[in-house]
This record gives C-alpha cells, structure tokens and sequence, in this order.
C-alpha cells in the first residue's frame, strides 16, 4: 500500500514536471538563442547557447534606441495604469453604492466596451486623437488602457467588489461624518487592495504588451514603445536579427515577470474576490 503511494505521488510529480517543461521551453528557447548567431537561432534547437554571444545585449542597445523604447514602455504602462485604477474604482464606488436614474443602463452599456474589439473602432481612435493633435505621442497610448475596454473590466471588477462590502460600513462612516468621497477613499479603497493588485496588474500587461494602438498613432522611431521597437531589429536586406530580438525580448520580459511574481497571490486572491459575487 505505500509502495503504491509512492508511485503516485512520483507519478503525479513527473506529469506535473512534463506540463512545466511545456510551458518552460519556449522561455528557455528565447533566452538561449539570444546568446546566439542569427544562423545558429534556425539551425538545430540546443539546450545551451552554441557561442554564447554576451554582445548581443549590448548590440541591442546601439543600433536603435532601445533604452528609450523601454522608458517609453513603462511610462506608459505606469500612468496608464495609474488612471485606469482611479477612474475605475471610482465609477465602480459610483455603480455599486450610488442610486441614480439609468444606473444599470448605463452600467450595460460600459460592459459593451468589452465585446468591442480594438481593430473595429482603432480607425475613430485615430481620427479622434488626430483632431485632438496628440498623434504621434504617448498620450493616446496612455489614454486607452484607461477609457478603452481594460477601463470597462476594472470598473466591472471594483463594482463586483463594492456590491458585498456591508452597508453598516458606511453608515458608521456617515455617522462620523464622511460623504460619499471620504467613505470612498478611507474605508472602500483600503479593503479593496487584492481588486487593485489584480486591476492593476492586468491593466500594466495590457499597456505593455500592446501593439496596434503604438502601430497606428505613432511615427517618430523615438517615440516607439517595446512592441514596436522588437519588431525593428533587422538586417540590410530588411530580414529579422532573430538573436537580437530574442535579446530584446528576454529583456521586455524581465519587468513584467517581476511584477507577477511579487503579486501573484494578489491576483488569485482579486479574482476569487470580484469575479464571483455581486
């Protein structure tokens, strides 16, 4: 019987290690051919680096402004994550405790931001944002992680959230004299922290990992953000640098696998919290 025992449990550690190895390989893929030739990235896939060119980091930073694309990336990920953690709590606050005419109308027709894709309405966006005089800057890039449909997800998020807080809570605070800001910013807010640690992260890989809004407001290569910088390593002949992208990527990579694995129990806490009530 324990004998029996101790092959399940090696059993069930040897399929979990096969399932990690799935998921692995691709990162280890990109990190070992990032210390390769551009010839030795499509010749036989190794487990090693077969030269490990440590240059390739450097290289990355010389032939195109790369630092400044990464600076670009986290500006715009910071204050995009920024507004889109303030507005959405608010309206969620807004949409959870407040009575007003249309409320749930009004609260449909913000959940259809998320059943818009960016593709169908990226061609408005940009007339919009061309009226305005903001194109080819970083501020559209800002602006839509906060009103686009990640804004639309949090608010529903932060409202799921707001709806099981008891009503005693604010009517102590009514009785010590708050209004609806004081007991949105001293009591909601502070029980809230797993909502925002969840909102804000999947609101940070949204702003980071976005392509076509950089693709299609921006032009100045110095104003490029880190998805459109990857796709700019190339040779004369205009043919992908595969070791140079595969070093930049390895890089872009860094900060976002950080900041999961600092808040990973915040995230699972956030969705079990706002996800499944209201």
């Amino acid at each position: 019987m324990k004998a029996k025992r101790i092959l399940g449990h090696a059993a069930r550690i040897l399929l979990l290690a096969a399932i990690t190895a799935l998921f692995v390989y691709p990162f280890w893929w990109m990190v070992v051919n990032s210390l390769n030739t551009a010839a030795q990235v499509v010749g036989t896939p190794t487990l090693l680096p077969v030269s490990w060119r440590w240059e390739n980091y450097r290289e990355i930073f010389r032939i195109q402004p790369f630092a400044r694309h990464l600076l670009n990336s986290i500006e715009v990920a910071l204050v995009g994550t920024a507004g889109n953690i303030l507005l959405s709590a608010l309206a969620g606050y807004g949409f959870a405790r407040l009575r007003f005419p249309g409320r749930n109308l009004l609260f449909v027709l913000l959940l259809t931001a998320l059943m818009m894709p960016i593709e169908v309405i990226i061609v408005p966006l940009f007339f919009q944002m061309l009226g305005w005089g903001i194109n080819d800057s970083l501020i559209p890039l800002m602006l839509i992680p906060i009103f686009g449909a990640q804004g639309a997800f949090s608010t529903f998020m932060f409202r799921q959230f707001f709806v099981t807080v008891p009503l005693e809570l604010e009517e102590a605070a009514r009785l010590d004299g708050l209004g609806h800001l004081g007991i949105f910013a001293r009591i909601m807010l502070p029980i809230a922290t797993p909502v925002i640690s969840s909102a804000a992260i999947l609101a940070f890989l949204a702003a980071w990992n976005t392509y076509l809004e950089p693709l299609v407001f921006i032009n100045s290569i110095e104003k490029y953000t880190l998805p459109l910088s990857l796709n700019n390593f190339n040779d004369a002949y205009g043919q992908p640098q595969w070791n140079l992208q595969m070093a930049a990527t390895t890089v872009s990579v860094v900060p976002i696998m950080l900041v999961y694995l600092i808040f990973q129990e915040k995230v699972t806490d956030a969705m079990v919290n706002s996800g499944l009530k209201g």
